[in-house]
C-alpha cells in the first residue's frame, strides 16, 4: 500500500528539500525576509513528518504557515497540507486563478459615517495643527459659557487677549478656568516627564492664574461672580475646553511630550447618536467639584 503524502511532500520532493535539515535550512532563509524573530522556528522533526504523512489535526500555528505559504507562493497552508492523489512524479504548479474561479477579498465591514465618528466632527495631529485652522477668537468670540481644564490653559490666558476677555465677562459670558495647582504634586511630576527644569510649569501656570485674576479685579460690579478660577491635584490627563455646552475641544496628554505635539479632537454635542461630548462634559464637571478655590 503506498504511503500516503501531502502536497507538501511532493512539491518539498521536486525541489530535493524533503530531508528535515535541508527543509530547516530553506525555513529559516525564508524566515530571515518575513520576521527574523521566526528564525529557527521550525517544526520538531516528529512535526515535520506529520506535515509529511498528512497526520494532522488540523494546521500548524500561525507562523509556520506564514512560512510555508512563502515558500510555495500560490499555495494557501491548506491545501499543502491536503493528502496528494495526483501523480506524484509531475511537476505541479500553483493552480491559476481566473476572474470566473477566484473568491473576492472579503472587504471589511464599513459602518456609517456617522456611526464610525458618532460626535467627533474633526481631528487634527497637533495643538498646534489645530490652532492654525482655528484661532482662539473663533473659539471664544460670542461664547456665552467657557469651561476648559489642563494645565496652564494658555490658549486663553496667553493667546486670546484680555480685553477680548474682559468684554466677554462684561457682556455676560461665565468662565470656569481649572489649572493644575502650580504648588501640587502632580505639576512636579509633569515637568520631570517633559524633562524641563523644576518650577518651569509652576511659574508658568502661577503667571497665568494672575494674569486672569487682573482681568477678573477690571470687571464691572455687576459682571463680577462670572469668572470662576479653581485648581486641581490630580495626575494630568486631559486638556479640555468646553464651549456653550455645544462644542468640546480635547487634548490627551501623551508622555514624554508637550501639550502643542497633542492630537487634539473636536466634538459637537448631537443627541441624535451616543458619543464623546456627554463624557468628556462629566468629566469636567467631576474635575471641577473636586478642584479647589485658586489661592
Amino acid at each position: 500500500m503506498a504511503t500516503e503524502s501531502t502536497l507538501l511532500r511532493v512539491l518539498l520532493r521536486q525541489r530535493h528539500m524533503q530531508g528535515y535539515r535541508t527543509f530547516c535550512k530553506e525555513y529559516d532563509r525564508v524566515a530571515k525576509q518575513l520576521d527574523t524573530d521566526l528564525i529557527g522556528r521550525y517544526p520538531s522533526k516528529a512535526q515535520f513528518y506529520r506535515w509529511l504523512s498528512g497526520d494532522l489535526l488540523g494546521l500548524p500555528y500561525a507562523d509556520h504557515c506564514r512560512i510555508l505559504e512563502k515558500m510555495f507562493p500560490g499555495w494557501t497552508a491548506e491545501q499543502l497540507l491536503t493528502p496528494h492523489e495526483g501523480d506524484t512524479d509531475s511537476l505541479i504548479t500553483p493552480p491559476q486563478r481566473t476572474a470566473a474561479t477566484t473568491h473576492p477579498v472579503p472587504r471589511p465591514v464599513q459602518m456609517p459615517q456617522q456611526a464610525r465618528l458618532a460626535d467627533v466632527t474633526a481631528v487634527y495631529p497637533s495643538r498646534t495643527e489645530f490652532l492654525h485652522n482655528v484661532t482662539p477668537r473663533d473659539l471664544f468670540e460670542g461664547a456665552k459659557t467657557i469651561d476648559i481644564a489642563g494645565l496652564s490653559l494658555n490658549v486663553l490666558c496667553q493667546q486670546y487677549s484680555d480685553k477680548a476677555l474682559l468684554d466677554s465677562i462684561e457682556t455676560g459670558t461665565t468662565i470656569k478656568a481649572l489649572f493644575l495647582d502650580p504648588n501640587g504634586h502632580n505639576i512636579t511630576a509633569r515637568e520631570h516627564e517633559e524633562g524641563l527644569p523644576e518650577g518651569h510649569l509652576s511659574m508658568l501656570t502661577r503667571l497665568n492664574i494672575e494674569a486672569l485674576r487682573r482681568v477678573g479685579a477690571k470687571v464691572s460690579p455687576h459682571a463680577r461672580g462670572q469668572l470662576h478660577i479653581r485648581v486641581y491635584d490630580e495626575p494630568l490627563r486631559y486638556n479640555i475646553l468646553i464651549t456653550d455646552q455645544t462644542k468640546c475641544v480635547v487634548q490627551p496628554y501623551l508622555p514624554d511630550a508637550r501639550g502643542v505635539e497633542s492630537p487634539t479632537l473636536v466634538i459637537e454635542k448631537d443627541d441624535a447618536v451616543p458619543g464623546l461630548f456627554a463624557t468628556f462634559s462629566q468629566v469636567f464637571d467631576s474635575m471641577w467639584e473636586r478642584a479647589e478655590e485658586g489661592s
